[in-house]
């Protein structure tokens, strides 16, 4: 009887072999499930993974340098989210800082449903001195490191103390990444003495393996129900999810509401669904939403969810469905989204949901008065976005909603527009014409600052050739440029709208509204009376960008705007546009209400009367609690 070989390998060698030979598979289309690993090297992983990634070579396993860890993930991200969830990147740091600056980023990974493999380095399994350097000690529980701060925010976490544990645990992550119910920041913790110690391993461990991503078809009986209430509704409105794109879904939207008449709204998430041109996209919905869009939701009689997870945006805090006998259908993959709101419920994939939905309803079509009124009401809309992005003098200063005027005149159809904080996702939600399904790439699960400069490194490894656009404001660009100089290292022609209002503008109108009278938001200096409300900074952000290796484009008017843009999505070098803009709004207002708390007993007037506001908007909060049958 013959002995199953074995290959005498180092347990970080085993990995780095083993996530080469992953794949995913959909629709016959077959691709690497780890595309790349990123990596800073300290002494918790330079001698176990950065030795197996060395001895690997790029052919197995290419590698990217980073500079922030957080950062590194967020590269990560963007890339798994451009490939729609089919590939993904791994991360690896040392223990101890490195490690613990993971958390942002596995946060924003697992609330935004994409995947990305985390291999932090851990403390010694072995205990050979106790405590090593950057181990936590736990008084109770010794076997506590600082990587359990990962544990909430993993789909998947373990902690491989064994060679041969390794095995079930990098089964199993990968499950977790591959599976679209699942996936999100997967954990596979590494003490630096297990890294490096040798074991025989099963030849079959690095036998290529393919995870297939399901596309489950609705149930019979819950397609039936849904088919009925859309044939009854007077005024169906479908809300289109980032489900729409991971499943790429979108022809079969557009296929269902062309046969149907049925009008969509985008969440953040779902923008670009359909085209913005289409006739039956209102655009975004919610606090950021198209007066458009909110209109008809207020008076939709059915809601159709297609992979939205319905936030507090999307549902304007719970007071924007307000027919009184509002009904829910939701189609999404994971049934806890499934369902919310008292839904009646298709969890299934999205493409073949949409698909069984349009073969059902052969024949139905709401009626032609309804049609009318959404078509009429988007090209009112449609004169909002005109005045908004077009000045009046072509050689004064910029709104930022001219900024994105400028930017609409340049970007092609398939190019990238990055961004997840600040006061541009309410613009862009309100204002970006969408023209592709990746187009409208905006990270609005979790808002992070610090996103778009790394997230579009990582679209740009996803796409190579396709113009990506980072867009970012002063305070987003403090938190996080150093990927500037990754950019530069690749070669990756990535472009840098870096916009400077001198401090938090989005959080300093919030402040404002809800009688916090913008305390502690620009970027000014103190005066006597200890405020910051004295001359701006004198930092010049577009000299840093230049600093770490960008070509800079100073644009001071919006014609020069224009022409900056045109001559940075020409170019084959990383380029930063900077403009100052004119601080005077020219964004359209909020169409929906949003619950930010105010003090409910204060001296100051503002806060007094953003109260009495609060009160009155809160008072229009639903909970739906009708039955889903």
């Amino acid at each position: 009887m013959s002995t199953p070989s074995t290959r005498r390998l180092t347990v970080a060698q085993a990995l780095v072999r083993f996530l080469a030979a992953q794949y995913t598979e959909r629709d016959g289309q077959r691709q690497r499930l780890i595309g790349a690993t990123w990596g800073i090297f300290g002494h918790g992983n330079v001698a176990g993974l950065g030795q197996a990634l060395l001895e690997a070579g790029e052919e197995t396993m290419p590698f990217h340098q980073g500079r922030n860890e957080q950062s590194m993930v967020h590269a990560a991200v963007g890339y798994a989210r451009q490939l729609n969830r089919l590939s993904a990147q791994a991360v690896t740091t040392s223990i101890g800082p490195g490690a613990t600056n993971l958390v942002t980023g596995a946060a924003l990974a697992t609330i935004n449903h994409l995947p990305v493999l985390l291999l932090p380095g851990d403390t010694f399994a072995t205990r050979p001195a106790d405590p090593v350097l950057q181990q936590l000690e736990h008084p109770t529980e010794a076997d506590v490191s600082v990587n359990d701060t990962l544990r909430p925010v993993s789909r998947y976490f373990d902690r491989v103390t064994r060679p041969e544990a390794l095995i079930p645990a990098a089964l199993q992550a990968m499950r977790v990444l591959a599976d679209p119910v699942d996936t999100g920041a997967v954990t596979l913790a590494l003490p630096q003495d297990v890294q490096a110690e040798a074991y025989d391993w099963p030849e079959e461990f690095f036998a290529e393996r393919v995870w297939r991503v399901r596309r489950p078809a609705p149930d019979p009986v819950e397609l039936a129900e849904a088919v009925r209430a859309i044939r009854a509704a007077r005024r169906p409105l479908l809300v289109a999810g980032g489900g729409v794109h991971h499943s790429e879904a979108e022809a079969a939207l557009r296929a269902l509401v062309e046969a149907t008449g049925i009008p969509v709204a985008s969440t953040q998430a779902g923008k670009g669904s359909l085209r913005h041109d289409h006739p039956a996209d209102l655009g975004g919905i919610g606090h950021t939403g198209t007066a458009v869009c909110d209109d008809i939701a207020r008076t939709a009689d059915l809601i159709i969810g297609v992979g939205t997870r319905y936030t507090d945006f999307t549902t304007a805090s719970h007071t924007l469905f307000q027919v009184p006998d509002v009904r829910f259908v939701n189609l999404n993959i994971a049934a806890f989204d499934a369902h919310k709101l008292s839904a009646r419920t298709l969890v299934c994939d999205a493409r073949a949901g949409l698909e069984a939905l349009t073969e059902a309803l052969a024949g139905h079509r709401v009626d032609e008065a309804y049609e009318a009124e959404y078509r009429n009401g988007k090209q009112r809309w449609e004169q909002v976005v005109r005045a908004a992005y077009t000045p009046a003098d072509e050689h004064a200063v910029p709104t930022q909603t001219q900024v994105l005027g400028a930017l609409d005149t340049v970007v092609g159809d398939d190019d990238v527009v990055i961004n997840a904080a600040g006061s541009l996702p309410g613009d862009l939600h309100k204002l970006w014409r969408a023209r592709s399904p990746r187009q409208y790439h905006l990270e609005y699960g979790y808002s992070c600052m610090g996103y778009e400069i790394p997230a579009a490194i990582g679209v740009q490894q996803a796409a190579p050739g396709t113009a990506v656009w980072a867009l970012v404001g002063d305070g987003t660009y403090l938190m996080m440029p150093t990927e500037i100089v990754t950019a530069v290292q690749e070669g990756l022609p990535v472009n840098l709208v870096l916009v400077q209002n001198h401090g938090y503008a989005s959080i300093g109108g919030l402040s404002e509204s809800v009688g916090g009278e913008r305390f502690g938001t620009a970027y000014r200096h103190r005066v006597a009376d200890g405020t910051f409300t004295g001359a701006p900074l004198p930092v010049d952000l577009a000299a840093n960008a230049a600093s770490l290796g960008m070509d800079v484009i100073r644009a001071k008017t919006v014609r020069e705007l224009r022409d900056a843009l045109a001559a940075a999505r020409a170019s084959d070098r990383p380029t930063c546009v900077y403009v100052e803009t004119d601080p005077t709004s020219t964004a359209p207002p909020a169409e929906a209400w949003w619950d930010v708390p105010v003090a409910e007993t204060a001296a100051r007037p503002a806060a007094v009367e953003a109260r009495a506001t609060y009160d009155r908007e809160v008072s229009a909060r639903r909970r739906h609690l009708h039955p889903g049958t």
